[in-house]
């Protein structure tokens, strides 16, 4: 039986000058033994419902080519369901995609589609809508709005971003988390909520989260100086956060997080903005629960036994 390969592609992602066509294709699957069928995003959300389209099509495989937010869109509409998610990273941070070992090189990464294995990775959940490397609440929320502004997607233009949140960022008023048991009120610069260990870039906030260990890495952080913000950026860069006191971090399965007066939160999920408008972040994981395509030689994660 001939299996169906369904490319979900965004055409603009990152530099926007990589094309998913059947002539690159070809070399990698055989006419007799694949159905390739390619389809182009035109719009915010058209994934989920090219996704949709596909499934109900039955494909075998859907493949998401793009960056984070085209790989959330493509892979919400899987978790739970049979049907595998390959991934070629076409994005600027790709930041599932470096956890998972799969390649920027878009052959390298037709060649673990086609050879790879399926394994089962968990999936984050904030208020019912699912994230899959990162959520942050604060700086980083910050960050995508100002970079979602820049049309160029370099990480010339993430730093931009950067230096802009910096100058103009004011800080949130006190809000309180529910850890378990645990209560925390605190003036956050950034509540961090990892299932991966890249942001992207190479640059991570949680180097020992795992995909598939059944827990979120958490990261308060307090509000800070601009100093202490200078030498958080530093340290980040180098990989060297883990020893900063001022630093909170945390592994749970799940937390709720209130803003005060219950006014509108402004987020980002796996790099893209988002508001939540009654002002409580439920956050909570979904455990193995999306199929994902990796390489037959990555070790990392364990086999899906079907």
């Amino acid at each position: 039986m001939m299996k169906k390969i369904h490319f979900i592609v965004n055409p603009i992602s990152g530099t926007g000058k990589q094309k998913i066509v059947k002539d690159l294709l070809a070399p990698f699957f055989e006419e007799k033994e694949y159905t390739l069928v390619i389809k182009q995003t035109a719009y915010a959300g058209h994934a989920t419902a090219l996704t949709q389209a596909s499934i109900e099509e039955q494909a075998d495989i859907i493949v998401a080519c793009g960056g984070d937010g085209t790989i959330n869109e493509v892979a919400s509409c899987l978790v739970n369901k049979t049907i595998p998610l390959g991934i070629i990273p076409m994005g600027s941070g790709n930041g599932l995609a470096s956890n998972l070992a799969i390649s920027k090189n878009i052959k390298k990464a037709l060649s673990i589609l086609k050879d790879g294995r399926v394994t089962k990775i968990d999936v984050g959940q904030i208020n019912k809508q699912f994230f899959f490397s990162n959520a942050g609440f604060g700086f980083d929320a910050e960050v995508v709005s100002n970079y979602e502004q820049i049309k160029k997607r370099q990480f010339i233009a993430y730093l931009s971003a950067v230096v802009k949140s910096f100058n103009h960022y004011q800080g949130y008023k006190k809000v309180k988390i529910k850890i378990g048991d645990k209560q925390i009120e605190i003036c956050p610069f950034m509540v961090f909520i990892s299932n991966s260990n890249e942001m992207g870039y190479n640059i991570s906030l949680t180097p020992t989260a795992q995909l598939d260990d059944g827990l979120l890495d958490v990261v308060i952080i307090p509000k800070i100086t601009k100093m202490q913000i200078i030498l958080l950026g530093f340290l980040l860069l180098f990989g060297r956060t883990g020893n900063i006191k001022w630093i909170q971090n945390i592994k749970t399965d799940s937390l709720i997080l209130h803003g005060k007066h219950r006014h509108h939160l402004s987020i980002q999920k796996d790099g893209e903005r988002c508001k939540v408008k009654n002002g409580i972040l439920d956050i909570s994981l979904l455990k193995k629960s999306l199929n994902v395509i990796i390489a037959p030689t990555n070790r990392t994660f364990t086999p899906y036994q079907g």
